[in-house]
């Protein structure tokens, strides 16, 4: 069983607490008030929208020293929906892994809404979380209990992939954004 500290109490926090409960594990939900609360966790989960964790870094940086910590954000332009603000050779994940050098930093549930966590289904698929990272050990453990929450996991590859990762959940963003897709829905994988 694992302990999960998850930053971020808003739906996509909520959400994964959902599926880590599902499969029998511990979380920890911090808050924007619960600043001084330290985190218990031994994989901490970044539930918040990317302008910030630059805060949650400078804050928490030092006590995420030798955890795993998951990126689920998209650093994409919420005012025009028309970019991503990371520079295009880069990603917001790796933006964090440089600032947290001592982590396993890893990518995953970027790529998912939240209600598609809530439900495991996006359509009539199992709802598939792609992790992206360096550490085989890091995508493992969260590859666990995304399984044993009842959803499917497939490791997408190094941390270099996050920027593709980036790129998917910015135009599933921007399709609901626009109406063309529900916010209950998204993509789906079919591994065959």
């Amino acid at each position: 069983m694992a302990h999960l500290s998850i930053i971020g109490t808003g739906n996509m926090g909520q959400a994964i607490a959902a599926v880590a409960g599902r499969g029998g594990h511990t979380v920890q939900l911090l808050g924007s008030d619960a600043a001084a609360t330290p985190v218990a966790g031994d994989i901490v989960v970044l539930a918040v929208p990317y302008p910030a964790v630059a805060s949650v870094v400078a804050e928490r940086g030092a006590s995420l020293a030798g955890k795993v910590v998951v990126d689920i954000t998209n650093p994409l332009n919420f005012q025009t929906f028309d970019s991503l603000t990371v520079p295009a050779d880069s990603s917001a994940t790796a933006e964090i892994a440089a600032a947290l050098p001592q982590s396993k930093v890893v990518k995953a549930f970027n790529t998912t809404f939240a209600s598609t966590l809530a439900t495991g289904k996006v359509g009539d698929l199992t709802t598939t979380v792609l992790i992206a990272g360096d550490d085989t050990d890091a995508k493992t453990a969260l590859a666990d209990i995304v399984t044993s929450g009842g959803l499917n996991a497939i490791d997408a590859g190094s941390l270099k992939r996050a920027r593709e990762l980036e790129a998917i959940g910015f135009v599933q963003i921007t399709l609901a954004a626009g109406s063309k897709i529900a916010w209950t829905g998204g993509f789906g994988v079919v591994a065959g």
